[in-house]
């Protein structure tokens, strides 16, 4: 078979001649890989920020169910809403309570950050919603 080149008939410089080319394809990727690295960054932090505000207006409604009723109540929930959140989620934090028909609820709107906490955010808002039921007297 004329013309087929096996890997015993090699010539000894065809191997130099590939030498590097695993260098090159790994600096071609290394861009693909390095945006992948920051999407999967960004999701974690907008699933975080989820977390942290469902955590947050649940913690707000225990806060507000347990604290006497009137004004009291309202920032009972508030404080409870924000004390354990971190400062860089807890600067645009907004934490809405109400009350009413024995039913007690807290939204807690959190900001996204944009790769690192504590910087520029998206334009949306991540909100947590929780409710529960007035303790009695």
């Amino acid at each position: 078979m004329r013309g087929m080149r096996t890997t015993a008939s090699r010539r000894p410089g065809d191997r130099d001649r590939d030498r590097g080319q695993v260098t090159i394809e790994f600096l071609g990727m290394t861009p693909t890989i390095l945006v992948t690295l920051v999407v999967l960054w960004q999701l974690v932090l907008v699933g975080y920020t989820f977390t942290l505000a469902g955590n947050a207006a649940d913690e707000a409604v225990r806060a507000a169910t347990a604290a006497e009723r009137g004004g009291a109540r309202e920032g009972a929930c508030e404080e409870a809403g924000l004390d354990k959140l971190s400062g860089a989620w807890a600067g645009g934090a907004n934490v809405d309570c109400a009350t009413g028909g024995g039913f007690v609820t807290a939204d807690v709107k959190l900001d996204v950050p944009i790769l690192f906490p504590g910087t520029v955010s998206f334009p949306f808002r991540v909100t947590g919603h929780a409710g529960a039921v007035e303790e009695e007297d």
